[in-house]
C-alpha cells in the first residue's frame, strides 16, 4: 500500500487542478491566440507561470482507488493489477473468472 502521504499530497493536486482548471484555461486562451498583440499574450503567460504548479493537470498521476499504486493502473476500473486480481479471485470483480492450471 502506497503511503498515507502520497495518497494525501495527490487529492490535493486534484482539487487545485479542479480550482484553477477555468482560469488557467482562459489563460492558455489568451496566450495562444495569434490575433491578440504580443504584450498581451506576453502577460498572459506571466499571470499563468504565476499559478501553483500542482495546478496543472499534468502533475497528477493515476493511484488505485484501493491501495494508492501508482503503477499498472487501469483507467477504466479506477484499480491496480494487484488489486484487481485480488478482487478477481475473490469474486468480487463482475465477470472475471478465477483461473489456475
Amino acid at each position: 500500500m502506497a503511503k498515507k502521504a502520497m495518497i494525501e499530497r495527490e487529492k490535493k493536486r486534484q482539487a487545485l487542478v479542479e480550482r484553477y482548471a477555468a482560469k488557467r484555461a482562459e489563460l492558455k486562451e489568451i496566450a495562444n491566440d495569434e490575433s491578440r498583440p504580443m504584450e498581451e499574450r506576453f502577460k498572459a503567460r506571466l499571470k499563468l507561470a504565476k499559478l501553483p504548479r500542482n495546478s496543472s493537470a499534468t502533475r497528477l498521476h493515476n493511484r488505485c482507488q484501493l491501495t494508492g499504486r501508482p503503477h499498472a493502473y487501469y483507467r477504466k476500473l479506477k484499480v491496480s493489477r494487484i488489486a484487481l486480481r485480488e478482487l478477481g479471485s475473490s469474486g468480487q470483480m463482475p465477470g472475471m473468472v478465477k483461473s489456475s492450471w
